[in-house]
């Protein structure tokens, strides 16, 4: 049984339809998409922004009549723009941008991608130059190439990272019919 199937939900019933009408619990029992919950928030009046975890939280809130968390500030921050170099300053709020992207294939090579090290560095280290980020891009690759536990919010790459370890054989369609499964349950008790 993979580790992330649900074998208690024979009286779980379907998925219920995502609405005003579910009650905050309801909500968090389920696997919604972020383009669902930004549709009910729009239809609700909810602040969008924030990131998953956060709009679903703010939803649970709305749906149970609760005070609503905080949605965080939106940051509008400069961003770089071409052409940088070597010795450009990261300013504070400095996205992984497609200007970033540009230097460090040129500075690193064909092989770079914006990983969890370099994203943290881009937004943990401003001041700090794009020669800096590229030192650390090149002193985190030991790190880089070791498995990670996968982040609880990407909860679709953890469940195919699991079925493909335990179906070895399986395929990328059989590995997504499985996820429509799995996702058509509701959460285990205790992980919403």
């Amino acid at each position: 049984m993979n580790e992330n199937q649900n074998t208690s939900t024979a009286a779980a019933g379907p998925r219920p339809p995502l609405t005003a009408a579910l009650t905050g619990s309801e909500l968090l029992r389920w696997y919604w998409t972020l383009d669902e919950l930004t549709g009910l928030a729009r239809t609700m009046g909810v602040a969008r922004h924030g990131g998953k975890a956060a709009l679903t939280a703010r939803l649970a809130a709305a749906l149970d009549g609760l005070p609503l968390p905080p949605a965080p500030a939106r940051r509008r921050t400069a961003q770089l723009a071409e052409p940088v170099d070597h010795d450009t300053v990261i300013p504070p709020g400095q996205r992984c941008s497609q200007v970033l992207r540009r230097y460090f294939v040129e500075a690193i090579g064909p092989g770079f991608h914006f990983d969890s090290f370099m994203r943290a560095f881009i937004a943990d280290h401003p001041g700090r130059t794009l020669a800096d980020a590229v030192a650390h891009w090149h002193a985190t690759r030991p790190d880089a190439a070791r498995p990670r536990e996968i982040a609880e919010q990407f909860e679709f790459n953890r469940f195919t990272s699991a079925w493909h370890r335990q179906n070895p054989g399986g395929t990328r369609a059989g590995a997504r019919e499985a996820w429509y499964a799995h996702r058509a349950l509701p959460k285990p008790t205790g992980e919403a």
